[in-house]
């Protein structure tokens, strides 16, 4: 049983891997383009001003191994499908420790709530703190930095969403299954937000003047010393549409996931399973 649990989970989760690279290759690549080309703008600009003032650096700038074409295309779409079969068997390997486990919840609702709870906290809260940006966007000396603090506040998401399910199933008995999923669903909410408010922000790692008098992570105008912007910033809607492109890219990854797993649920455990009308032991 459990092979064919983890079989299920790889296969939605490619599907959904490639269906998100559909999706990011028609909308959110031209985005990334963008960004690249700003980039290789910005630092035009930035050295045409540096050897305006007489200090001008040797700039070597890397070798590009891949082309863009490749990179947007197999490059974009392996990594995305790979990325996919990854979460597809992590929500296997949920999904069966879960199975009886977490009340009566018969297959099928289980799966949607398992890839609904992942994609929260996986992805959604950490967005909310440390949303993406597009590549090459970003002070390129904190990236170490940038990473650790997104994997930090993932690991506290994932904790505060179980410690909440514990919380919820503590209540249980004594609220109700409605007024114990109400108050457990707060307090994640309250916790989550004093989280977001004390880990640090990522514009304070951005020292270099390069990006702008303000500590913001994305570039901001670049001046030439009498004030004058001989270079702008970095589109708004550039990272809007990135930002956003981002977010439903994964949430088509969990819903392929969720609701495919779900579909198929009958053939794993049988109809009658399926719909709640038998014990809802451990299956596995």
């Amino acid at each position: 049983m459990e092979k064919r649990i983890i079989g299920l989970g790889v296969l939605f989760g490619g599907l959904g891997g490639l269906l998100a690279f559909l999706f990011a290759r028609v909308l959110a690549e031209p985005v990334m383009g963008r960004a690249i080309d700003y980039e290789s703008g910005r630092d035009d600009a930035q050295m045409a001003l540096e050897k305006a003032a007489g200090h001008g650096m040797d700039h070597t700038q890397d070798v590009e191994l891949f082309t863009r074409t490749v990179q947007s295309n197999i490059g974009l779409g392996f990594g995305v499908i790979v990325f996919g079969l990854a979460m597809g068997a992590l929500f296997a390997v949920v999904y069966t420790l879960a199975l009886g486990r977490v009340g009566r919840l018969a297959p099928r609702p289980l799966a949607l709530l398992v890839a609904g709870g992942m994609f929260l906290a996986l992805y959604a809260v950490p967005f909310l703190k440390y949303p993406a940006n597009p590549p090459s966007i970003g002070h390129p000396e904190s990236i170490k930095e940038r990473t650790g603090l997104y994997l930090l506040m993932m690991l506290l998401s994932v904790v505060l969403l179980l410690a909440a399910i514990w919380l919820g199933r503590r209540l249980q008995a004594r609220l109700g299954n409605w007024y114990a999923t109400l108050v457990s669903a707060v307090a994640f909410v309250v916790v989550i937000a004093v989280v977001i408010a004390l880990l640090p922000s990522l514009g304070h790692l951005s020292v270099d003047k390069a990006y702008g008098d303000f500590a913001t992570e994305t570039p901001q105008p670049l001046t030439d010393p009498s004030g004058r912007i001989v270079f702008p910033g970095f589109p708004a809607d550039d990272l809007f549409y990135f930002r956003l492109y981002s977010v439903l890219a994964q949430a088509i990854l969990w819903t392929v996931i969720g609701v495919g797993f779900a579909s198929l649920s009958t053939r794993l455990f049988g109809r009658d399973t399926v719909r709640g009308e038998t014990a809802t032991a451990p299956l596995v």
